[in-house]
Protein backbone atom coordinates (compact mmCIF):
# COMPACT_ATOMS: atom_id res chain seq x y z
CA UNK A 1 0.00 0.00 0.00
CA UNK A 2 1.06 3.10 -1.03
CA UNK A 3 0.37 5.81 2.36
CA UNK A 4 1.40 9.51 2.21
CA UNK A 5 4.46 11.03 4.29
CA UNK A 6 3.71 12.74 7.06
CA UNK A 7 6.02 14.61 9.52
CA UNK A 8 5.53 14.11 13.11
CA UNK A 9 6.12 17.15 15.24
CA UNK A 10 6.70 16.86 18.99
CA UNK A 11 5.00 18.96 20.87
CA UNK A 12 6.04 17.48 24.35
CA UNK A 13 9.53 17.85 23.35
CA UNK A 14 8.84 21.65 21.86
CA UNK A 15 7.13 22.28 24.81
CA UNK A 16 9.75 21.30 27.53
CA UNK A 17 12.39 23.34 25.64
CA UNK A 18 10.05 26.24 24.98
CA UNK A 19 8.28 26.81 28.52
CA UNK A 20 10.98 25.34 30.70
CA UNK A 21 9.85 27.44 33.76
CA UNK A 22 6.71 25.14 33.64
CA UNK A 23 6.03 22.78 36.86
CA UNK A 24 4.90 20.59 34.03
CA UNK A 25 4.24 19.84 30.69
CA UNK A 26 1.20 18.18 30.66
CA UNK A 27 -1.05 18.72 27.91
CA UNK A 28 -3.65 20.73 29.71
CA UNK A 29 -0.87 22.77 31.30
CA UNK A 30 1.04 24.04 27.94
CA UNK A 31 -2.26 24.49 26.20
CA UNK A 32 -3.50 27.45 29.32
CA UNK A 33 0.21 28.42 28.82
CA UNK A 34 -0.13 28.59 25.02
CA UNK A 35 -3.77 30.70 25.63
CA UNK A 36 -5.56 27.79 24.87
CA UNK A 37 -8.81 26.45 26.88
CA UNK A 38 -8.16 22.88 26.70
CA UNK A 39 -11.95 21.32 27.87
CA UNK A 40 -12.62 17.95 26.88
CA UNK A 41 -8.97 16.64 27.66
CA UNK A 42 -8.63 13.20 27.00
CA UNK A 43 -11.50 13.25 24.21
CA UNK A 44 -9.37 12.71 20.92
CA UNK A 45 -10.59 15.62 18.95
CA UNK A 46 -10.02 18.48 21.52
CA UNK A 47 -6.52 17.11 22.36
CA UNK A 48 -5.71 17.20 18.71
CA UNK A 49 -6.66 20.81 18.64
CA UNK A 50 -4.90 21.43 21.44
CA UNK A 51 -1.35 19.85 20.23
CA UNK A 52 -2.02 21.69 16.61
CA UNK A 53 -2.77 25.00 18.82
CA UNK A 54 0.47 24.84 20.80
CA UNK A 55 2.62 24.01 17.56
CA UNK A 56 0.94 27.03 16.49
CA UNK A 57 2.75 28.62 19.23
CA UNK A 58 5.59 27.13 19.73
CA UNK A 59 6.33 27.55 15.55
Amino acid sequence: MDYPDYEFYDTLAASRRAFRYLANHQLHTVAAECGYCLEKHHNALADAEACAWIAREIL
